[in-house]
């Protein structure tokens, strides 16, 4: 768990000091759980939804985007249900006045008896070696057995707890002897609920203005404008409607960096479908976007599917995309079929039919929803975290390099005179010059080429490109690939086909 700690702490201190992310506000001491992108950091968020977007609605012709406003109409979140049930488990512990969500500390203690689950397993694994039966072992070995039967114990109950009596989880957390996880006292109050939502208002004077939301998700947006699209768009079912942008909830317990945050970023899309068929197409989206995640590879086994068995009331089926971050697995990505709830909810509400007309069944219906839903910070988290890597070269030097997928890089290469003069510097520039219409390129002359490698590595630059003197005479630079160090020496000419077959999306969004 300490070495965890240790490489998620890594993780922020090399987000600020290369330029990822900032504390918002940091010159008045920062806003708890609110983060500023910095210019690195905006980059590779920039190209982490170009690279959903471009999959999810340029490469399908019956899924199309919008971008809806933040403000809301009052009753959309009425209908919604946000305003009477959007709402987490709150405790507080009395010695330490640290308020938590209920739920996520029992959940955080069941995902300690996994890790230890796991660290039997392993310790089996390097035993047996390649005579090891993992479905096996995980059956007959009985403290293997015993975690993760209390692991399964714990959640049915909490999962029965936060639906029937919250009484009942503060109860669980008493009798599991959670403490503070700051202070390590015992001593909790009874657990409440807590809206999430930000209110504000809408108006010139107090008296006249009417109370509206900053919106909590974005797919209301979509079901709101349901029929717009549709008919100015002459869309059929099955279609789809995607959306990127921001979504706001008053988090009390924000912690782990940007995976949890009062301002975050949504990209989701809802897929209209006819009543019946909604499971064949949970089944098609629950696979298409494990695929997609598995193209930018950050490994197979960093991911893993949670089917969900209490379902939210407006769902008939329900599944996360789990990610290992450097603190365990937690959900990256919700697929959820949400059967008609939404749309029927907006018709009762505003009084207005938001039917489809079937021509081939000739008739009009509610569709059906199928949603996916990724949060584009827990993604930025889950590229950087995993691609940050410390490793010990041959000649027994270290180097910190930052692994991210070509395709999402900030910068694409660096182009380094190896000295300032001798005309180098211009020949550099005008390299720059051509690439940076294609390429997001760097243009960096300060220190050893040595050193400049090496910070260019920490960045995420996929290559760099050093002019010399041999340059002068045969149009010829190095250059040089950040995952293994190669160098090769290529034609100035060759150098937008050599980085364009490495970062082009169609080439990685080909892979799934």
């Amino acid at each position: 768990m300490a070495k965890q700690e240790d490489i998620f702490k890594n993780v922020v201190s090399h987000a600020k000091e290369y330029g990822f992310i900032f504390p918002s506000s940091e010159v008045y001491d920062g806003l708890s759980a609110v983060y500023d992108y910095a210019q690195n950091g905006v980059e590779l968020k920039k190209n982490i939804r170009e690279y959903w977007w471009k999959s999810m609605v340029q490469m399908n012709e019956n899924i199309v985007g919008l971008d809806a406003a933040i403000l809301m109409h009052p009753t959309t979140w009425k209908a919604s249900g946000h305003v009477d049930a959007f709402n987490d488990p709150l405790i507080d512990n009395k010695d330490s006045k640290k308020r938590y969500r209920a739920d996520t500390l029992v959940e955080d203690y069941a995902e300690k008896l996994n890790q230890k689950a796991e660290k039997e397993i392993e310790k089996a694994k390097a035993r047996f070696g390649d005579a090891f039966n993992r479905e096996e072992f995980v059956t007959t070995n009985a403290r293997v057995v015993e975690y993760l039967s209390k692991k399964e114990e714990i959640l049915a109950r909490l999962a029965k707890g936060m639906t029937d009596d919250l009484q009942d989880v503060k109860a669980l957390i008493e009798e599991l002897g959670i403490a503070d996880p700051e202070t390590g006292s015992k001593n909790w109050t009874d657990v409440k609920q807590f809206n999430l939502m930000f209110g504000t208002k809408l108006g010139a004077s107090a008296e006249s203005a009417m109370d509206l939301y900053l919106r909590p998700e974005t797919a209301q947006g979509i079901f709101v404008n349901f029929l717009n699209v549709q008919k100015s768009g002459r869309m059929k079912v099955p279609f789809g409607i995607a959306q990127t942008g921001k979504a706001f909830r008053n988090e009390i317990v924000a912690r782990q960096f940007i995976f949890r945050m009062r301002e975050f970023e949504q990209m989701e899309m809802q897929f209209f479908v006819r009543p019946g068929e909604e499971m064949k197409w949970y089944h098609h989206w629950k696979e298409t976007r494990l695929k997609w995640h598995l193209s930018l590879g950050l490994g197979k086994e960093n991911y893993r599917f949670h089917d969900h068995e209490k379902l939210a009331h407006y769902a008939n089926a329900a599944a996360d995309i789990e990610f290992n971050f450097p603190f365990g697995f937690k959900e990256l990505e919700g697929i959820h079929s949400r059967t008609d709830f939404d749309l029927k909810a907006h018709e009762e509400y505003s009084g207005r039919k938001l039917q489809y007309f079937d021509p081939e069944l000739n008739e009009n219906y509610v569709p059906y929803v199928v949603e996916t839903s990724v949060g584009l910070d827990r993604m930025f988290l889950a590229v950087f975290a995993t691609s940050l890597q410390e490793e010990t070269l041959e000649d027994g030097s270290e180097r910190t390099v930052l692994k991210l997928p070509a395709v999402l890089a900030p910068t694409k290469a660096a182009v380094l005179p190896l000295i300032k003069r001798d005309g180098l510097p211009e020949i550099s520039r005008k390299i720059i010059e051509d690439l940076k219409w294609d390429f997001n390129v760097a243009y960096d002359e300060k220190d050893a080429v040595g050193r400049r490698y090496r910070r260019q590595d920490a960045l995420g630059t996929p290559f760099c490109i050093t002019v010399d003197h041999q340059t002068l005479e045969d149009e010829t630079v190095t250059i040089r690939h950040r995952d293994t160090m190669k160098q090769d020496r290529v034609k100035i000419a060759e150098l937008r086909g050599i980085i364009e077959n490495e970062v082009s999306m169609k080439n990685w969004l080909m892979k799934m």
